[in-house]
């Protein structure tokens, strides 16, 4: 255990706990143990990343859909009441540790038999999570980021310019150009009436844990104010080797459908949309262990994505 580690347990009157590192992703996870209190996930935030009012937005609304009954790792306060702590550059808070394993693993499921009930299961889960953060009274300064049309494709989206990454080629930019443009007109025609509101925006297989026949979700880092079937294309946009994604897709909407029916078309404009996110965000990561290759996977997809989505535009 490093010293800094030590400072933050401290802070919550934990000292004498054991800490492991756990996961080294956006933020450093520590896995803390204490004598008869059970284990928690210390994280470490990157710096930077969010500010500290949106990090205790988060985890009030993680702590309201835990007491709501959806399963979500819980905040635990210091004994001053307050729920993050600062250790040097970075802002620490800790959850609850929740049991299970994850689903997967860069798309690939692990040890799932029925693929099409998994689906359907996260389809409901995605819908009782967005019902849940509809039904709720914020508390005054909740503050989580927009990933709306400006947020996604402005000039200055949340993950940055996708279309100007020195790694594209002259072809690979101005599909992407074209991509944006299309999407961006696509978007404005639905924007007022699409369903929109807090999302987890990050629901990856590696986020969701399965535990039995309980299904966990953790890791909302990401989430934010935005469009709920951006959600749905998250959570595809992986599965998209599979060839059974039409019918993954068919299960997911079938599960979603408790809250509302999902357009094939509005999907197909959202799964274009997250592909393109994905680009900008490696290009703050080049210098991380394995960036050259989810770079390359970026691109691809998104490549292949707008290059879909022009040639229904076009007919073709």
């Amino acid at each position: 255990m490093n010293a800094a580690v030590e400072q933050a347990l401290a802070l919550w009157g934990w000292q004498g706990a054991s800490a492991e590192l756990f996961a080294r992703r956006e933020n450093a996870v520590w896995r803390v143990r204490r004598d008869g209190g059970g284990d928690h996930a210390m994280r470490f935030h990157r710096p930077g990343y969010r500010s500290g009012d949106e990090l205790r937005s988060e985890l009030d609304w993680m702590g309201y859909l835990a007491r709501s009954g959806l399963c979500v790792p819980s905040p635990v306060a210091r004994p001053d009441g307050t729920l993050t702590g600062a250790v040097g550059d970075h802002v620490v808070s800790l959850l609850t540790w929740l049991p299970g394993r994850p689903l997967g693993h860069l798309g690939q499921l692990h040890g799932i038999d029925d693929a099409l009930a998994l689906c359907r299961r996260i389809g409901a889960l995605m819908a009782r999570l967005h019902d849940l953060s509809d039904g709720w009274a914020r508390p005054a300064g909740f503050t989580r980021p927009d990933w709306r049309r400006e947020g996604l494709l402005g000039e200055t989206p949340l993950w940055g310019r996708f279309w100007d990454r020195p790694l594209l080629t002259p072809d690979q930019r101005a599909l992407l150009i074209d991509a944006r443009a299309a999407a961006d007109a696509a978007l404005r025609g639905l924007e007022r009436d699409a369903d929109q509101g807090l999302i987890h925006a990050d629901m990856l297989l590696e986020n969701i844990l399965v535990d039995g026949d309980s299904i966990s979700l953790i890791d909302f880092d990401d989430g934010a104010f935005g469009f709920r079937d951006f959600e749905l294309a998250t959570f595809l946009l992986r599965l998209d080797h599979r060839p059974d994604l039409p019918e993954m897709r068919a299960a997911l909407c079938e599960g979603y459908a408790v809250r509302r029916r999902v357009r094939p078309t509005d999907l197909d404009l959202f799964l274009l949309v997250r592909a393109l996110s994905y680009p900008g965000w490696i290009a703050d990561r080049m210098g991380e262990p394995g960036a050259d290759e989810r770079s390359a996977r970026a691109i691809a997809t998104a490549v292949r994505h707008a290059s879909r989505f022009l040639d229904g535009a076009s007919g073709a």
